[in-house]
């Protein structure tokens, strides 16, 4: 977190972290599975409500709102530290996963946190790793319906 910058409880974020040495570690399939299942898991975040992700090769955005005791620096370094183990346990040694620190923007408006989640999850289509967004495995939004429901909610 930048100097001079508090947390503030109920606001939302964007975040980015990278790799370390922006190794495109998400380039394998297991690596990135094991990422994906961790950050995507409630347990990684404690008083936070992710919103929105993607992981991409070699790094990682989030849309996320801080909960009343939770902290950016907190919250990065539960999540990173989980997603690190199971990385690790996915490729069968260990060794440093993420890039120290993170990149974070506060979001002042309804609008920003729209644009900033349209902005998250289409990297893979700006990257051309996918012809479209459904094609990309490792993203999630919290907008979108539970995998196998519509979205009336009916299945």
């Amino acid at each position: 977190m930048r100097s001079g910058r508090h947390d503030e409880a109920g606001r939302t974020y964007l975040l980015t972290v990278v790799t370390f040495q922006r190794t495109a570690l998400f380039s394998d399939w297991r690596c990135a599975r094991a990422a994906a299942a961790c950050l995507s898991e409630p347990a990684s975040w404690p008083q936070v409500q992710l919103l929105c992700w993607v992981l991409m090769p070699d790094h990682w955005h989030g849309l996320i709102e801080l909960g009343p005791r939770a902290t950016l620096s907190d919250a990065m370094q539960h999540a990173k530290g989980r997603c690190a183990h199971a990385v690790n346990r996915a490729r069968g040694r260990g060794g440093r996963v993420w890039s120290p620190g993170f990149h974070d923007r506060a979001l002042r408006r309804e609008d920003d946190m729209l644009t900033a989640a349209r902005y998250i999850v289409a990297n893979p289509l700006r990257a051309g790793l996918v012809r479209r967004l459904g094609d990309y495995p490792y993203w999630d939004a919290i907008w979108l319906p539970a995998h196998g429901e519509s979205k009336s909610g009916r299945g």
